[in-house]
């Protein structure tokens, strides 16, 4: 074998797959290197994919030309649409997943990618000469060379599990850490950190009693991961809900003098939106029960797992605890939950492509980048990918903006404010979010893929009939004529006001009680137009629907991120002394000489870098 490729990509959780799919698929030839190939996309915690922000995030993938929506929707046992009592800008995708099926399917993906090869191995040095990496030694005491390396590592660099007072090395529960390898690259000046995470137990849902505790059912109607309409092909099953109870936190209370998080064996930052049982309970002392949900980690196991109990406690009290809750009564479990810690580097350290400000070459994703979530890995690992397979192409960089996708907001995030917890994606996060809706992922992002060669013919053509026909019925609604003797009988069934005028269709559209499938009914010509529709139908009516409905909100805020975009094309990276300017705050020219910003626009997001400040920059620059 010839070990020398293009692009090596270390570690395959949900970023090194994306990354690996993504730089292989735009041509470089790529080598994707696992400890365990049966682990491949492993669900280190729920084997969920999906929820608040995050469901936009995997839209975003999937309509760049990347696999985890179509993963998603070939395991998913069950799906729920949240946030539908909001807006559509806040409509966010959740699938429940089988997690045996996830890791096969995303294996069969790899293994018949062109130009993709997996070596299972690890790495413990990476090879930099001059400020550039040439490639990485493994544990075998190989050298693989490479143009390009995606660290993707996750939480297994100096991996430790905390299990009340036990320690145990390891980067997952039964998988061995990775040493030696932050050492190899901290040596050349790049800064690394700590931080932890944690799981909860996992039940045998035959020790459940189900009767006392409340159904969750999943949703059956059109809506999908992928733009691809992957059918759900797996038994859909149920979720289940319960709460904590006082007697149930007097029992976790016990055992918080062996908590390793309140007894200093725990000395990294936990995640802030995600926190473990025994957190919860001292944060919020007045509350006297919080809500857990028992979700199924299969489609015929009976592994359960228990969303809400995170915790690190010694097994004896988390065992005890629940089953003070009538539902776990007879609880028996196949393993407890536990803490992990594990190194991160400091993303500031990154260009907005992900790759390293120090050392040319090299690209961080995922967890390593001080976030959490396998859909905040999985789009920084297909930006981590593609901009490695562009660069060993001399192509130009491919940077997503925080106008048009999530992964963009998230990236900047982290380039421009750094973390001091793990970064969790929120809608509130994005100030464009009606631009960035679920349903329109494809509408952004599609045509540039292809233009990369990301994604395919295929999925293109898919996308132009789609587009083709939401601009059909667009058309038709803003060219058809009403008149108030034809059409407010039917208006006046839907509950809303018959009209005194004619006007046109879009602006009955408008109506909150008027859709386009309950008035069709009582005018032919739509009627028809939407039976015409064959193909992703509902799919089509949907997104064309929220763009009439919210085209005043989306053309407003559009005009917005246009104003703050010409902030962007000011370039001012290389162009101040910021320690030498005294009419900048002591703060902004700390802030600005350590993040560098490349535009004035993402000088104005650093935290401390206040609106005078950029002023300043401004009349420097003579604007």
């Amino acid at each position: 074998m010839d070990f020398k490729y293009d692009v090596i990509v270390i570690g395959a959780g949900h970023a090194g797959c994306e990354a690996a799919a993504a730089a292989a698929n735009i041509g470089a030839k790529t080598c994707l290197i696992t400890m365990d190939m049966n682990k491949i996309a492993q669900m280190s915690c729920n084997p969920a994919v999906g929820g608040i922000a995050k469901g936009q995030i995997v839209r975003e993938v999937d309509a760049l030309g990347g696999f985890m929506g179509i993963v998603t929707d070939r395991s998913s046992i069950q799906f729920r649409m949240l946030n539908r009592s909001k807006g559509p800008a806040m409509w966010s995708p959740r699938a429940q997943c089988d997690r045996g099926k996830f890791i096969w399917n995303w294996r069969e993906i790899l293994e018949n990618t062109p130009n993709l090869h997996i070596w299972q191995d690890q790495v413990k040095e990476l090879i930099v000469e001059d400020k550039e990496v040439k490639g990485v030694r493994t544990y075998f005491d190989l050298t693989i060379q490479a143009k390009c390396v995606v660290l993707t590592a996750g939480t297994f660099l100096n991996g430790l599990m905390h299990i009340g007072r036990t320690q145990i090395p390891g980067g997952r529960v039964a998988e061995p850490a990775s040493y030696h390898l932050t050492e190899s690259i901290t040596r050349h000046g790049i800064t690394a950190g700590r931080m932890k995470t944690g799981t909860p137990v996992r039940i045998d849902g035959r020790s459940v009693h189900f009767e006392d505790m409340t159904i969750q059912e999943g949703e059956h109607d059109f809506h999908r991961f992928s733009f691809m309409e992957e059918e759900r092909k797996l038994k859909q099953l149920t979720c289940w809900t319960c709460y904590t109870t006082p007697e149930v936190h007097d029992v976790l209370r016990s055992g918080l003098a062996d908590s390793p998080l309140y007894n200093g064996q725990i000395q990294s930052i936990g995640p802030r939106y995600c926190p473990s049982i025994e957190t919860k309970i001292v944060t919020f002392a007045e509350r006297e029960q919080h809500q857990l949900f028992l979700e199924p980690e299969g489609e015929t196991t009976q592994e359960y797992y228990l969303n809400g109990f995170s915790s690190s406690l010694p097994l004896d009290i988390q065992i005890q605890a629940l089953k003070k809750i009538p539902a776990f009564r007879d609880l028996v479990v196949y393993r407890p939950g536990y803490a992990i810690e594990y190194d991160f580097f400091d993303p500031t350290q990154l260009e907005h492509t992900l790759e390293s400000k120090i050392i040319s070459g090299l690209y961080f994703a995922g967890q390593v980048n001080g976030t959490t979530g396998y859909e905040e890995a999985a789009g920084q690992g297909i930006v981590a990918g593609i901009n490695a397979a562009l660069k060993c192409g001399g192509s130009d960089p491919f940077i997503m903006h925080r106008d048009e996708s999530y992964i963009g907001v998230l990236i900047d995030d982290l380039v421009t404010k750094g973390v001091d917890e793990p970064y969790r994606m929120f809608t509130s996060r994005a100030e464009y979010r009606i631009l960035l809706r679920q349903d329109d992922a494809d509408a952004r992002l599609t045509e540039v893929a292809y233009k990369m060669g990301l994604a395919g013919s295929a999925r293109y053509q898919n996308w132009m009939r789609k587009k083709e026909k939401i601009e059909e019925i667009i058309r038709f609604c803003e060219n058809f004529s009403l008149k108030p003797a034809l059409i407010n009988a039917g208006l006046e069934a839907l509950g809303s006001t018959p009209l005194r005028y004619g006007c046109k269709l879009f602006d009955v559209i408008n109506r909150p009680q008027i859709t386009l499938l309950n008035i069709a009914p009582y005018i032919e010509p739509l009627q028809h137009l939407l039976d015409s529709i064959t193909e992703r139908r509902e799919e089509i009516i949907e997104a064309a629907e929220i763009k009439m409905k919210y085209h005043g909100y989306i053309a407003r805020e559009k005009v917005i991120a246009d104003k703050m975009q010409r902030l962007e094309s000011i370039k001012i990276r290389g162009r101040f002394d910021y320690a030498s300017m005294n009419s900048l705050s002591t703060e902004a020219r700390q802030k600005l000489s350590k993040i560098n910003p490349e535009t004035l626009a993402q000088a104005g997001r650093i935290p401390g870098v206040s609106p005078s400040d950029i002023n300043v920059l401004l009349v420097l620059l003579g604007r």
